[in-house]
Parts: structure tokens; C-alpha cells; sequence
């Protein structure tokens, strides 16, 4: 079997991961991860095209120069928020009697039931995805896909959860995607994909309720004997807790983020003496230095956790399985290993608690970060394409690309990529001053540019020139794009 790449982009509120794995028949490897900042997403959803593209072309950039690959394709992590659920049933009659039900009758039921649908309003909505909660022959009731399959039935009746979100969300998806020149072959309900890459077969079967606590939402996933039951989320994630602690102890979101990250944690009484430490924030302008406890940090962080669990506990209850989750709770996703996180929704539910790391199930080569609880979704996408054999290679040789020839010369080394605060008490460091790093989701800032590599730049802008004329060309006149240098005018240099 031909081996191929797989491309994974998770477009988050606070981060885009990109993910490589190569693929030959069942055996996958993940061979690259990376994540970066993002911009221009609230609530999981793009909002800002513009934005977004700045870094997303940035860690598509990366990942191609790391791996000697032009990337063209990749799938794509719906949004989170907003969905719905609704339920919908598909009825075949007259099938034969002796004829048997196959995995294909099921998939052809799935499509009927979310084609069939009737949306409130097609122009705004699209179906995100469906799953098979149960299938009648007529005379047995309440039977999974897995036992369906192999029975011989004149009738097949199938119900289903169709989850419905935004088309717009989708449609910004591919406007992005396009923008950078790679194409979203496949777009997937994280919800299903996420829970396959953390949660075990036991789990899913004794019934369990997978938070992802993301940066701009948080959801819940329910499942009980193996099928995915239940779905809601919320507008509220690790971002309302950073805008919080900015707010409360005034200070820039960046600087309350890097605090989160070092010593946030729930449930200020079980800090002991970490509580009194005091925090010494020293402001770069005419306001005074700020000092912060971090037991009221905790306090902060605690009262938005509580919040946000409470309406994740609330939408338990509505789901019906309230009583059924053996397994209890399973928390996955970047605000997943805040400090004593777990024990405090132990203490609000009473349901047992773990950390959901994704499963070993894809061998990983030298990938940091591809373990955390934040590359759960990115995990899980690859697991699913990998399940799909339509899924086409997604990342071929340089030298097999559309941009054979061609080569763009930038500076030898990156500027750093944002500031990575090192919080040493009783103080924390300055800001660095704007001057001396690039804008958000830059390269390089324009004074860095003309002071550092003038020469490089006008190396650049050549580049840009040619690469709009040489898509003009036919592939018959490709090999003669070199003489296209002698086109350029100084003026359009």
C-alpha cells in the first residue's frame, strides 16, 4: 500500500496545532508537531480571516521547511460552539427477507438521515455530523450498529443524533484554508474524534462524560455502551479565566496568561503554604507595582472553573445519564491540568475523576507536546482520517509541488515566537519592551526587516513578483519560468 502523510490543523482559541503523520496501511506515526498562538478565533470559531491566516500560514511554513514537504492538503476541527443536537430516524422496508444488513446499509441510512433533515434554515445551518444511537429489524428493538450488522431483516429502521451548527463557521474554514493554499479535504465533529483519542473501550462502554476545557469553550461528550449519547458546550473557557486575573489585578492579558500558566490552581484552601507567596508584578510605566497572593489568584481561578462546571454538570442532569457514568468524568484540553482541578469537580459532582491524555495508539517520534492534554483534538483528527482510506496524501516532496524552481529567501534564524516568561519569586520580569520583538503573527517586524536583512527583503520582493506572474503560465511554459526575472521591472521590484 502507498505510503502517505496526513494533516491535521486544530484551530483553537488560544492555539493552532499543526500534526504530520506518515501513514503506510494500518501502521501511522506521528512525525511532527508544533503548536502556535492563534489570532482572530472566539469560541473555537474563526471570526477575524485576516487574523487567522497570519499564524496559520506561519506554522504551515514550519512544518514544511522541517519536514522538506509541500503541504497541500489537511483536515480540519469543526467548531466547537455553537452546536445542537436533534434526533432524526431512517426506515427501509421490503429489503428481502434472507437478505443480510451490512456495514454499507448502515452508512447509506447515516447520509439519509442527516440529508433528510429538514434544517430551520439551510442558508445559516449545516449538519456537522450524525451518530447511530439504535436499529430495529421489526421485531428486535434497541439494537447497536456492531450487533445490527450481519442479521438478516426485510426492515431496517435506524434513529440517529444529528448535530447542527453554523454554515458560516464552515464556510470561514475555507476561506482561511484557502488564503494559505491549502485545501480542507476532510472537516470533522471533534466531539467524537477527541473522545476516541482519550477515552478507553471501558469508558465508553460503562457509560463516562468527557469535559474538553478549551481556551474560548468548553463541552461535554456523554457515552454509554460505546455509543456517543450526548452533546452541549458552553461560550466559556481558559480565556475567561485569563480575562479575569487581567482584570482583577490589572495587568496585560499576555502577562495574566503566563501567571495562569505558572501558578494557577483550584481550591485555595489545599494550597498550605504555597497560598502566602506574593507575587510582584513591576509595571513598566508611571503605575505603581502591583502585589498578588496566590491564594487570590486561586480565588479568581476557582470562582470561573466553578461557573463553567456547574453549567457542565447541569447539562449532565439533561442528558439523562446522570445515574449511568461508571466511569465518572474524564477532563481533557489545555485548561485540563490546572492544580487540583480534578479534586474540585470531585467536590462539586461526587463523580470519580481523571486526566485525559490521548492514548498511545499512534506511535510518536520526537514530538514534544503531542502527549499534553492540548494535542487531544489534534490526535484524534489523525485518528480519523487514518480509519478513512479516501483520505488522499496530504503533504508531497518539495520537489513534486507546484512550486518546483522557485525559492524564497528569508533570514537564517526565526524571531522568537512571542515571550516566554520565566516567573521567579518574589518578582516577576518586565515586559520586553514592543521594539524588541515582532508584532503578533510577523515574521519580522518592518524596522527589523530594513535595519537586519535589507538585502534579503529585496530578495523577497522578487520572489513575490515572480510567484504572481508564474501562476499565470501554462504548465507547458513552466520550465521556462526562470526568464521571468527579466521581466521584472525595477519598478515593480
Amino acid at each position: 500500500m502507498e505510503e502517505k502523510n496526513i494533516v491535521a490543523i486544530d484551530l483553537g482559541t488560544s492555539k493552532i496545532a499543526l500534526t504530520v503523520a506518515k501513514v503506510n496501511g494500518e501502521d501511522a506515526q506521528i512525525i511532527y508537531y508544533k503548536e502556535i498562538a492563534s489570532a482572530g478565533i472566539k469560541y473555537s470559531s474563526v471570526y477575524n480571516i485576516m487574523h487567522v491566516t497570519d499564524p496559520l500560514a506561519r506554522i504551515i511554513r514550519d512544518a514544511e521547511e522541517a519536514l522538506d514537504l509541500k503541504i497541500t492538503q489537511a483536515v480540519i476541527g469543526m467548531p466547537k460552539y455553537p452546536v445542537r443536537q436533534e434526533s432524526n430516524s431512517a426506515l427501509v422496508k421490503d429489503r428481502g427477507e434472507d437478505k443480510d444488513i451490512t456495514g454499507e446499509d448502515i452508512a447509506e441510512m447515516k447520509s439519509y438521515a442527516e440529508d433528510s433533515y429538514p434544517l430551520e434554515d439551510p442558508a445559516k445551518e449545516a449538519i456537522y455530523g450524525a451518530v447511530a444511537q439504535s436499529f430495529s429489524d421489526g421485531e428486535n428493538f434497541q439494537i447497536i450498529e456492531n450487533d445490527i450488522i450481519g442479521m438478516a431483516s426485510d426492515t431496517l429502521e435506524g434513529h440517529f443524533k444529528i448535530f447542527i451548527g453554523k454554515k458560516s463557521d464552515l464556510n470561514k474554514i475555507d476561506k482561511v484554508m484557502k488564503k494559505t493554499n491549502v485545501s480542507a479535504c476532510k472537516k470533522y465533529f471533534t466531539a467524537e474524534t477527541t473522545a476516541k483519542a482519550v477515552l478507553t473501550e471501558a469508558e465508553m462502554e460503562n457509560g463516562v462524560a468527557l469535559i474538553d476545557f478549551g481556551g474560548g469553550s468548553t463541552s461535554v461528550t456523554i457515552y454509554h455502551g460505546n455509543i456517543m449519547r450526548h452533546y452541549a458546550s458552553i461560550p466559556f473557557g481558559g480565556k475567561n479565566i485569563t480575562d479575569d486575573i487581567k482584570s482583577e489585578c490589572q495587568i496585560s492579558e499576555r502577562l495574566a496568561e503566563n501567571i495562569k500558566l505558572a501558578y494557577g490552581a483550584c481550591m485555595p484552601e489545599k494550597l498550605q503554604s504555597l497560598s502566602e507567596k506574593v507575587l510582584h508584578i513591576r509595571s513598566n510605566n508611571a503605575e505603581p507595582d502591583k502585589q498578588v497572593t496566590v491564594k487570590y489568584l486561586s480565588e479568581i481561578i476557582t470562582a470561573r472553573i466553578e461557573e463553567i462546571m456547574m453549567a457542565m454538570l447541569y447539562e449532565i442532569n439533561e442528558s439523562g445519564f446522570a445515574d449511568m457514568l461508571r466511569s465518572g468524568i474524564v477532563i481533557t484540553g489545555g485548561c485540563a491540568q490546572t492544580a487540583n482541578l480534578g479534586s474540585f469537580i470531585y467536590e462539586l459532582s461526587g463523580y470519580r475523576v481523571r486526566t485525559g491524555y490521548p492514548q498511545a495508539r499512534i506511535s510518536v517520534s520526537g514530538c514534544d507536546g503531542i502527549k499534553d492534554t492540548t494535542a487531544a483534538t489534534s490526535l484524534g483528527l489523525i485518528m480519523a482520517a487514518k480509519e478513512e482510506q479516501c483520505i488522499v496524501n496530504c503533504a508531497v516532496p518539495r520537489n513534486e509541488g507546484n512550486c518546483e524552481g522557485l525559492v524564497i529567501e528569508t533570514a537564517d534564524e526565526n524571531p522568537e515566537e512571542g515571550n516566554i516568561w520565566t516567573i521567579t519569586e518574589p518578582e516577576i520580569p518586565q515586559e520586553r519592551e514592543p521594539e524588541s520583538e515582532p508584532a503578533e503573527g510577523e515574521l519580522f517586524a518592518d524596522e527589523q526587516i530594513e535595519k537586519v536583512i535589507p538585502e534579503k527583503k529585496q530578495k523577497k520582493s522578487i520572489f513575490n513578483v515572480l510567484w504572481t506572474k508564474a501562476k499565470k503560465v501554462t504548465e507547458e511554459a513552466k520550465e521556462k519560468t526562470g526568464k521571468l526575472l527579466d521581466e521584472i521591472s525595477e519598478e515593480e521590484v
